[in-house]
């Protein structure tokens, strides 16, 4: 057993255990939530197993014995690994907040413990397969069992974010699967490193490059295909929320990454990666600025996400540049950590100020019907990481983005990343000036009277995130030397 633990099977096992978590929530009902905690406990213990296996060398599975090109085989390399680390504890986090959030036996909760099990099935199996199709199977996983996590908010607004939401990620499978059939019928094979020996610049390369690209990016929500966004994850419940910003829209992303930088390499251009860079740049500029103007807390924190999601994507052009390409990479790891953190610990602190407030309206948020000083210290630290101010994770990855973007003289890129950090404070102090305000609630809200208490776990799991993005900024070293700094597989 200690061998299929720590082996090569250690791959399958993440992408079943969840799978059945979610069979026996169904089959418990009312009990469903204790067969997914144990997942979500085990899946930690697993992710961190296979952090350490991936050390000396990556693992490769072909299940059932069958190889390439007629089995599906399973890949997991330390970049993989990195992202089913950081899913593993975010959604540990998660989970254990969702314990107060959801009535127990109520509907919702329910409906979420399967639900959140499929979803992590299928991050599972996006960072681990290493075959196309396989990926576009995770990917329908995903999107469906998202989109059905955002319904379980009540109205009509998540009804209708949810059918937009639906209907993105339709649209971006197809674009996805219209690369796929191209590939295949090119070279009759799926398998992502066949296809990295054998795939050259071509038209159909770079035409199934693009279709597959656009597909992801619909689902990352890259500017401009942001449009659906604000709208789901700011109208799902907090812990949905956390999870689509902090974990789903990163899965895509990583997608993007190996299929650019791994896959289909020659078939990437510069101008390709330019091209993504200003639109990274965009969406920090636009996000930003709409964060500013939102008159909401979760539809700031939903266009926050919009802005950093950009920072990502404005790395392209230094991860094509040899000379950077190595600390660009770095930066790229220490984004999608301290972001995941960060956003998931807001997103959480924003569910327990509006279940204490009862409303999400900034106007009128004060710090006499706020939670405790846990919850506002939470949001604080992740704001603050957001921003990208010493000593967090976020300004370990802004300081690594602005010493590659001025070493290789992209003065625009490194004026983009400051005017980011200088809006993202605006808003994020904006946030905090509200809820630290002392001074009595107008006279004519009766809400101010009726403060709801937030359990004790919900609001540490808030801190928990917050403080693991602090952390980040104190570890920067030891964190980066468990992973390659390449791209590029063996």
């Amino acid at each position: 057993m200690s061998e299929l633990m720590t082996g090569p099977a250690l791959l399958a096992w993440l992408i079943s255990l969840p799978l059945l978590g979610a069979l026996a929530s169904i089959a418990l009902k009312h009990g469903g939530r204790w067969p997914a905690l144990t997942v979500v406990i085990v899946n930690l213990g697993l992710a961190c197993l296979l952090v350490a296996s991936t050390q000396s060398a990556p693992l490769r599975y072909a299940l059932g014995g069958w190889e390439a090109p007629l089995g599906i085989v399973l890949y997991a390399d330390t970049l993989s690994a990195m992202m089913i680390g950081i899913t593993a504890l975010v959604g540990a986090v998660v989970s254990w907040y969702s314990l107060g959030y959801f009535a127990p036996g109520s509907s919702s909760e329910r409906a979420f413990w399967p639900l959140w099990c499929l979803l992590l099935t299928a991050l599972n199996t996006l960072f681990l397969s290493g075959d196309a199709f396989n990926l576009y199977v995770g990917l329908e996983i995903l999107s469906l069992s998202a989109v059905a996590l955002v319904t379980l908010s009540s109205g009509l607004e998540a009804i209708q974010a949810a059918l937009r939401y639906l209907l993105v990620s339709l649209m971006g499978s197809l674009c996805y699967l219209l690369g796929v059939a191209l590939l295949y019928q090119a070279y009759a094979t799926l398998d992502l490193a066949l296809l990295a020996d054998v795939t050259g610049d071509g038209v159909l390369e770079r035409a199934a490059l693009a279709l597959m690209v656009a597909g992801l990016l619909l689902k990352t929500a890259l500017f401009p295909l942001h449009f659906w966004l604000p709208q789901a994850h700011a109208g799902a419940p907090a812990p949905v929320s956390a999870l689509l910003s902090a974990l789903v829209l990163k899965a895509t992303f990583y997608l993007i990454l190996r299929l650019w930088f791994d896959t289909l390499t020659e078939a990437a251009t510069y101008l390709g990666a330019l091209l993504l860079g200003l639109l990274g740049c965009a969406a920090i500029l636009w996000g930003s600025l709409q964060a500013l103007r939102a008159q909401r807390l979760k539809q700031l924190v939903a266009y926050s996400t919009v802005a950093q999601i950009g920072y990502l994507f404005a790395l392209f052009p230094l991860l094509n540049d040899p000379r950077v390409a190595d600390a660009a990479f770095d930066s790229v790891i220490y984004f999608v950590i301290a972001h995941a953190c960060a956003k998931g610990a807001m997103f959480l602190a924003a569910g327990n100020i509006l279940t204490a407030a009862g409303h999400g309206r900034l106007a009128d948020l004060r710090a006499a019907n706020l939670p405790s000083a846990i919850t506002l210290f939470a949001l604080a630290i992740a704001g603050v990481s957001l921003i990208g101010l010493p000593p967090t994770g976020g300004f370990i990855a802004k300081w690594l983005l602005l010493q590659s973007a001025l070493q290789v003289g992209a003065w625009w890129l490194a004026g983009v990343v400051l005017l980011g950090g200088l809006l993202a404070a605006a808003y994020v102090f904006r946030v905090l000036a509200v809820c630290f305000d002392v001074s009595p609630p107008p006279t004519s809200m009766e809400a101010s009277s009726q403060r709801t208490i937030v359990s004790a776990g919900r609001q540490w799991s808030a801190l928990i995130l917050a403080l693991v993005a602090l952390a980040l900024g104190f570890l920067a070293a030891p964190v980066l030397d468990l992973f390659d700094a390449n791209l590029v597989t063996d």
